[in-house]
């Protein structure tokens, strides 16, 4: 199968041979030039959609009023996008209006130079109107244009400054720096579905932790993530945080996370956010409760960033069991073991991991926990059910609640090696409930 820039390329041969204009635009050309294998290619043509449409067997226009087409190639989308000029952001999200135009306005109406660079690539030339060449060679981010104007045409840009700054490892122009740190509560405007979307990429990607300072430093933390600014300066039991504030434990977990899932990004940012609430200081610092406070805040925070309830769930489960793996090696056999099997524990270890090395470095629990899975087979975490439901009628036993607790209490003795037969099993049920002259059940444990 061809790579995708191989196929980004016979895209843009089939356009030029047709009698366009056609290039590579925007970011791939930025990973190509800083030698970074781009994730995705975008195509900029001075053909129309409709001729986009035309020239290629599958298509899908997601934006045809401006000019977007997708080109399916191999079953990879390629976005493919008319030269164009923006009218009027009266909103500070969307143009009021589109026109088709020439590659250099094209280039103009984007956001940053990094980003306005376009790759011929039959001729392997780049062409660059706006200086991005050199601001790549310069390391900074600079809009292009007067900054307050590309930051108030789409507020999202004041975010993806920082992101952008951050994976790149790159710093912020100064007119670019003090126009964001001006206009950084205007961010709101934008969609919360649109920041989440933005802050999941810069939370993902290298230079996570770099961003989480940057967030904070430009005033972009305190507008969409209060909950996480408050962690700034609050101060930890040094005898097990030597590094710190809650907000410098959170960004070394930041840096030291890799290629981590959305899940875990989001456990990592939001692990402590319970730690301000219930703040107190006895015969040491303490957090109480801080997990309990910390999971319903992170509830609250993902359904404001629109992550979807299956993210969010995970989300919460992190920020709420964070702590259970110190707890781990003096758990009986069978609490262990269904510890081990829950939905989300590994992502739950390796925060745990995290949690620990941005701390004490006490890896004990976690290697324990290592130890077991390693030791454990499949069949000893989640052995086939000695007994259903059926089993416990065809014995005698009434449907209702105590069934649960009979199915449960047997999966104990099964984990625990107590028992391993289904005859054995229905000893240990006779053993323990007994079955009353009226059919009902009670328990005798």
């Amino acid at each position: 199968m061809p790579s995708l820039r191989e196929q980004a390329t016979q895209i843009v041969q089939r356009l030029v041979a047709a009698g366009h204009e056609a290039y590579f635009a925007g970011g791939c050309v930025r990973d190509m030039l800083l030698r970074r294998e781009p994730q995705d290619y975008d195509i900029a043509t001075s053909a129309r959609p409709e001729q986009v449409q035309e020239l290629f067997d599958h298509t899908v226009p997601v934006g045809e009023q401006f000019g977007v087409v997708l080109v399916i190639q191999e079953g990879v989308p390629f976005e493919v996008a008319t030269f164009r000029t923006e009218g009027e952001y009266r909103d500070g999200r969307r143009p009021s209006e589109v026109s088709f135009a020439r590659a250099e306005e094209d280039a103009r109406r984007r956001d940053f130079t990094v980003n306005g660079l376009f790759y011929d690539p039959l001729a392997a030339k780049v062409t660059d109107y706006v200086g991005g060449q050199a601001d790549l060679t310069r390391r900074v981010i600079r809009s292009i244009g007067p900054a307050r104007e590309r930051f108030a045409e789409d507020k999202l840009r004041l975010l993806r400054a920082v992101r952008l700054a951050a994976q790149l490892d790159f710093e912020i122009e100064a007119e670019a720096l003090t126009a964001l740190q001006e206009m950084a509560e205007q961010i709101t405007q934008v969609s919360w579905e649109r920041i989440g979307d933005e802050l999941l990429k810069l939370l993902t990607q290298p230079g996570a932790d770099r961003g989480l300072h940057m967030l904070h430093d430009t005033g972009l933390l305190k507008a969409i993530l209060p909950e996480v600014e408050r962690l700034v300066g609050l101060p930890q039991p040094p005898e097990f945080h030597p590094e710190g504030d809650a907000f410098t434990h959170t960004k070394l977990m930041l840096g030291i996370m890799k290629q981590p899932t959305p899940a875990l990004a989001l456990g990592v940012l939001l692990h402590d956010v319970g730690k301000p609430d219930t703040y107190k200081l006895a015969e040491r610092i303490r957090f109480d409760s801080h997990t309990k406070v910390g999971a319903e805040l992170a509830e609250a925070i993902c359904r404001r960033l629109r992550c979807g309830r299956e993210l969010t769930d995970r989300v919460v489960y992190l920020t709420a069991h964070h702590l259970r793996i110190k707890d781990a090696p003096r758990m009986r056999a069978s609490k262990l073991k269904r510890f081990l099997r829950e939905e989300g524990f590994q992502e739950l270890l390796e925060l745990c991991r995290l949690d620990v090395l941005a701390s004490h470095g006490d890896l004990d629990c976690y290697r324990f926990c290592q130890q077991k899975m390693a030791e454990y087979s499949e069949e000893q975490i989640r052995p086939r059910p000695l007994l259903t439901g059926q089993d416990l009628i065809e014995m005698g036993y009434q449907p209702g609640p105590l069934f649960s607790e009979i199915l449960e209490a047997v999966e104990d003795a099964q984990l625990e090696g107590e028992i391993t037969t289904p005859e054995r099993a229905r000893q240990y049920v006779r053993q323990h409930w007994r079955l009353q002259a009226d059919n009902q059940t009670r328990s005798t444990l």
